[in-house]
């Protein structure tokens, strides 16, 4: 199948569409990815892709078409027109640098903002293309976890367009169960919707097990640090286990609330918390190696709660306990596999306990590890995901076709 893969992010931006689409191409299909200028999380576009360069790349075999875009910069306005800007400008490549015979599908891999899926909407159109539409965010929900309020004018404006735009869709497809209920009964949408969760890349199935006694518990968290992701939380988790000298916390990732995270350590003068900054995913596996226990939180907020961070996957791969302060889908799949413990989201106080029974409880470290592997086999496979992202894809081509000629 050849597909036209829409997403704001890709390579050098560290988001799991890289693989998907590296992956695709490999399995004998003909991937082009329409994106925008490499910008996050920084803010800020790299020299090497500023004045018109590299607009055309080539990633893994996968054609690579860069679109115009405004920075994201640190503000909030920065970001509005950074979404807003690859939206419309986006059109204008997809149109001149990428022949029409080139796919017989669009697939656009929705992250934030909804506005991404415009580019394809046009082109669904104007070239008669089948229009398949993965979320991963839910728009305009996700609004409200920068403090927007759902009751205000701006919010009422955006659910109008976001069900406009999802409505548009000839198949879409979700990353987490508790979407549909959010897309049935909040923006009434009518169109097809398949469950289809991500997979972990290949390197988190390779992970040093730590078999024998160490001196100290390392506990990683790992991903993006922005307001959602409550690292806060973890980082008043290590203040209450400050005096406890075995137990390190690791915080590996960057983003909008790094910074906040640093000087709440700084505050506390935690020296029970390590923060390794960003780094490529093909350097990620030491910090994997070197963990006993995986971290995951989010703030308390219904809608984020219906999120399964793709991080969850690459911890369930590696065969490793997860200790997690968060709601939703993500504390049922820490129970539901027994791959360790977890609480309410912002609850340090019952977070530091369940930290404090993981030590004593040393003998079941295998045993969640074990769990969480084979929970990941059973539900996670990256074969069985690209067997069914295949099949999405296939027969919405064929539906929509045959509908043609009706």
């Amino acid at each position: 199948m050849n597909v036209l893969l829409i997403t704001q992010y890709f390579w050098p931006e560290g988001f799991r569409v890289n693989d998907i689409a590296t992956e695709y191409q490999k399995r004998g299909n003909k991937v082009t990815v329409l994106t925008g200028l490499p910008n996050y999380p920084t803010g800020v576009i790299p020299q090497e892709y500023k004045k018109k360069k590299n607009r055309i790349q080539i990633y893994n075999d996968v054609k690579v078409v860069r679109s115009f875009l405004i920075e994201r910069g640190k503000r909030l306005s920065g970001l509005a027109l950074n979404y807003v800007s690859f939206a419309l400008a986006s059109i204008i490549p997809a149109l001149t640098k990428i022949p029409k015979k080139d796919y017989k599908i669009i697939l656009v891999y929705q992250v934030s903002p909804v506005s991404m899926i415009i580019p394809g909407i046009v082109l669904k159109y104007l070239y008669k293309k089948p229009l398949v539409i993965y979320c991963h965010d839910l728009w305009p929900a996700s609004l409200t976890t920068v403090g927007i309020n759902d009751k205000g004018f701006f919010y009422k404006i955006v659910k109008h367009i976001s069900r406009f735009i999802y409505s548009q869709a000839d198949e879409l497809v979700i990353s987490s169960k508790s979407f549909e209920m959010y897309l049935r009964d909040e923006l009434h949408l009518k169109n097809t919707v398949t469950y289809l969760p991500v997979y972990a890349e290949d390197l988190f199935g390779d992970i040093q097990k730590n078999i024998n006694p160490k001196e100290t518990l390392d506990l990683v968290f790992a991903g993006n640090i922005g307001e959602i992701q409550g690292v806060e939380d973890i980082i008043e988790t290590a203040n209450l286990l400050k005096n406890a000298k075995d137990i390190i916390f690791h915080i590996v990732g960057d983003g909008t609330a790094h910074s906040n995270c640093v000087d709440l350590a700084k505050k506390y003068s935690l020296n029970n918390v390590v923060f390794h900054g960003r780094h490529p995913i093909e350097k990620m596996k030491e910090f994997y190696d070197k963990a006993d226990a995986f971290l995951v939180s989010m703030k308390k907020n219904e809608i984020v709660s219906y999120t399964l961070p793709n991080k969850v996957q690459s911890y369930l791969a590696a065969g490793k306990p997860v200790l997690g302060m968060i709601d939703g889908e993500t504390n049922s799949i820490i129970h539901e596999s027994d791959c360790g413990y977890c609480v309410e989201a912002e609850n340090f106080q019952a977070f530091a306990e369940k930290i404090i029974e993981f030590k004593r409880n040393a003998e079941k470290h295998q045993e969640f590890g074990e769990n969480a592997k084979r929970y990941y086999e059973n539900n996670f496979s990256k074969k069985d995901f690209f067997e069914k992202l295949d099949q999405i894809l296939q027969k919405t081509y064929r539906r929509v076709k045959e509908n043609e000629h009706v």
